[in-house]
């Protein structure tokens, strides 16, 4: 289900820092999501990406926040690589990893004729919450884009049970557009994102961003 990640596949390596970031990353291709046009993005070791600047935040404010700032949550929660795991990202421009990312978003979102120029994976293997050291959670959120079509996939492995504050979705400036994942608000039930999906792969959720047609649950629909 995973893209390729970690040291193996040429990965940049997060510190191991609570509440840490990546540095800036510039992307060799720019990302469209909802209507603004990014060139930089930053890897939160708490589980999201934001793009005008890192954050530290460790506890997620609820979707739609109505805020100043666009975010994607893969598994926004106090989570903690000095302890344990590993964060990581790449960026790819040729290769077999867009030509598996063109694959699978024609497959979930057919009748585009799309493919895929660039990819950005970021990768969280295996990561402790705070203060729970025997804890592993395993996620990872994919960039796609054409230039002009972009999209998000979520894909989720072992998620450990926490009584942490959790979330995953997206959510734009104002919330013009946002999403929650079906039960990745709650800590009790989160384990059961590896079983769900709004594309029939389980452990896997897309969206489309450009600000086009989305897709949740299995349905198109555009939202408001």
């Amino acid at each position: 289900l995973f893209y390729p990640f970690g040291s193996a596949a040429g990965d940049t390596i997060n510190a191991a820092v609570d509440d840490g970031s990546s540095p800036v990353i510039n992307l060799l291709s720019p990302f469209l999501f909802f209507g603004r046009t990014y060139w930089q993005i930053y890897v939160n070791n708490n589980g999201h990406l934001t793009f005008n600047q890192p954050s530290s935040a460790y506890v997620p404010y609820s979707f739609p926040a109505r805020g100043s700032q666009d975010i994607i949550a893969g598994l926004w929660t106090d989570l903690d690589n000095r302890q344990r795991g590993v964060v990581s990202y790449r960026q790819y421009t040729s290769g077999n990893v867009l030509t598996h990312a063109t694959q699978d978003i024609n497959t979930h979102f057919p009748n585009l004729n799309f493919t895929a120029s660039w990819v950005f994976v970021a990768t969280w293997d295996k990561v402790a919450y705070y203060s729970l050291t025997n804890t592993e959670t395993s996620f990872q959120v994919v960039l796609i884009s054409d230039s002009n079509f972009s999209f998000i996939m979520m894909n989720y492995g072992e998620i450990a049970v926490t009584t942490h504050r959790v979330q995953a979705g997206y959510d734009t400036i104002n919330s013009t557009h946002y999403i929650v994942i079906n039960g990745s608000n709650s800590g009790s039930s989160i384990s059961n994102l590896r079983n769900s999906s709004n594309v029939s792969v389980s452990g896997r959720w897309a969206f489309r961003v450009d600000g086009g047609q989305h897709i949740s649950e299995g349905k198109v629909f555009t939202f408001p």
